[in-house]
């Protein structure tokens, strides 16, 4: 077999949402002769390894890799893909069924780029049911599916060009060489955040650009609590010095919101002791909501400049 596409998906015991999302990835509109699905699994023990023997996939290979974080997990599927292109795929993110077509046919349009797809929130399985039944309304992302609520996207439908900082890499593709020329995932990105937005920044560094297809379509089904989207901001605000301290580039700090004004705004909220009196107010209200999450945010981004002695 020779695929044209390799799709890498990282996992550490995802058997839940695996059983999923890897039929979604398996059962595309191109021959699966076309395409390959490397499972990165890090030492899962829920029965992940047991699920993918059941499932009888015959393009999917299983790479094992105990201890290792995404970034790591990534850079292993990249090195044992047999295609020229590599598809990122998280393990808890559902595919629609024209999503490899459109990654390969937005690629044979403009070569040598990276593509980032439409990556659509969903809060169960049957709103991806109620999606994926309606096939001529998903191919402009954006529209309003089955019961008229709009699809909650980062971009709009008429969008093509992206930044680096929206390379996200839960439905995302680029050639096999261009991540190799770059060095692929920087694998000292262990904690949570930002690997995929530092390998984006590399990517357009070193001339390739980002396009949106929004006809690529994914489904992230995720519920997540408030307190763990507290816990994820946080993370993300220290990562984003972390990358900062990298390349000593003031622009990622303006661009990724960490700068005088939100510093200043984040101290005239009261920071991080008045974190838990907005957090508490965040239920029932959505600007309560923004606001405590982007005071998580400014408050790891100090708390990481404060424990590493620097400063922007």
């Amino acid at each position: 077999m020779n695929p044209k596409v390799s799709i890498v998906v990282p996992s550490l015991n995802r058997c839940d949402t695996l059983a999923h999302v890897l039929p979604t990835l398996a059962n595309q509109t191109v021959s699966r002769d076309c395409f390959e699905i490397l499972l990165c699994d890090t030492g899962s023990t829920d029965g992940t390894l047991e699920l993918v023997s059941h499932l009888h996939l015959s393009n999917l290979r299983v790479l094992t890799a105990p201890g290792l974080s995404r970034g790591p997990a990534r850079n292993l599927g990249i090195r044992c893909a047999g295609a020229d292109l590599v598809l990122f795929n998280d393990a808890d993110i559902l595919a629609s069924p024209q999503l490899v077509q459109r990654h390969i046919e937005a690629h044979a349009r403009r070569p040598g780029g990276a593509i980032v797809g439409c990556e659509v929130r969903i809060d169960s399985l049957e709103e991806y049911d109620a999606a994926c039944g309606n096939a001529p309304r998903d191919r402009a992302c954006g529209a309003r599916p089955a019961g008229g609520r709009r699809r909650r996207t980062l971009h709009p439908a008429w969008r093509r060009r992206l930044a680096w900082f929206f390379f996200l890499t839960g439905n995302a593709s680029v050639g096999r060489d261009a991540l190799e020329r770059v060095g692929m995932f920087d694998e000292r990105f262990t904690a949570y955040g930002h690997e995929d937005l530092d390998l984006g920044y590399r990517l357009r560094r070193n001339g390739v650009r980002i396009r949106y297809e929004p006809a690529a379509v994914s489904y992230h089904c995720h519920p997540e609590t408030l307190d763990t989207r507290l816990e994820k901001m946080e993370a993300s605000g220290r990562a984003t010095i972390r990358m900062y301290r990298k390349y000593r580039d003031r622009r990622i700090l303006w661009r990724m919101g960490v700068n005088p004004l939100s510093r200043g705004i984040h101290s005239l909220l009261g920071g991080r002791p008045a974190l838990g009196w907005w957090r508490q107010r965040a239920h029932s209200s959505p600007f309560a909501r923004t606001v405590a999450l982007q005071l998580a945010y400014v408050s790891g981004a100090k708390a990481e400049w404060r424990e590493s002695g620097d400063s922007a």
